[in-house]
């Protein structure tokens, strides 16, 4: 082989290896973007700190007409609901059980209907959701020791009529 020869197949060598360290790098996977905050959340929760049900409630019945499939929308939706004046506990139930249907394991939408059941004195199912945060947060959590305290306290209020 003479040495143009040999030069000429260096080239073509480093040209194949080059072309194909390029196409390597294309089948990278792509680092998958970040989700994005949901802003409506945000403004939610800035409403129900200055407890402002009416706000709050007004972001998050947009929200969940946008987002149905969002256990979170509906879940703080029926909380803004339950808190606010005059709350249809139908459709406050309506909205949490949504919650749990799009996510079973949604410790706040078990917190939150659990004290809506106490709301309507329904002790028993209010412990059903207790079992399911035992269940969901074995070592404990604060949806589980909120709603553990607000049947207690319920429990007492009731026990002294």
């Amino acid at each position: 082989m003479t040495f143009s020869r040999i030069h000429a197949l260096i080239i073509s060598l480093a040209l194949a290896f080059s072309t194909s360290a390029f196409a390597m790098d294309d089948t990278k996977p792509k680092p998958e973007p970040k989700p994005e905050p949901k802003k409506e959340l945000e403004q939610a929760r800035a409403a129900i700190a200055k407890q402002d049900w009416a706000g709050a409630q007004a972001v998050l019945r947009e929200a969940v007409r946008r987002n149905p499939q969002d256990a979170d929308y509906h879940n703080l939706y029926a909380y803004s609901m339950r808190k606010g004046a005059n709350p249809s506990m139908d459709l406050v139930f309506r909205h949490y059980n949504e919650a749990l249907r799009l996510n079973a394991k949604h410790r706040g939408a078990h917190e939150y209907i659990g004290e809506a059941y106490l709301m309507t004195g329904n002790v028993a199912k209010a412990k059903d959701h207790l079992a399911q945060l035992e269940r969901l947060c074995a070592a404990g959590c604060e949806e589980r020791a909120a709603l553990a305290r607000e049947i207690s306290l319920f429990e007492r209020q009731h026990a002294a009529k």
